[in-house]
């Protein structure tokens, strides 16, 4: 692989792991994880 693939990839990678944990972050903050266990 060339070094532009591997810095791509690796951006790639990053936007989508900071993306998913962004989501997470921001379920716990909202409470909905919590307000579901509950209704549960």
């Amino acid at each position: 692989m060339s070094t532009s693939a591997i810095v791509m990839m690796v951006v790639a990678m990053l936007v989508m792991w900071g993306g998913l944990a962004v989501s997470v972050v921001n379920l716990l903050r909202q409470g909905a994880v919590e307000d579901r266990a509950e209704d549960a």
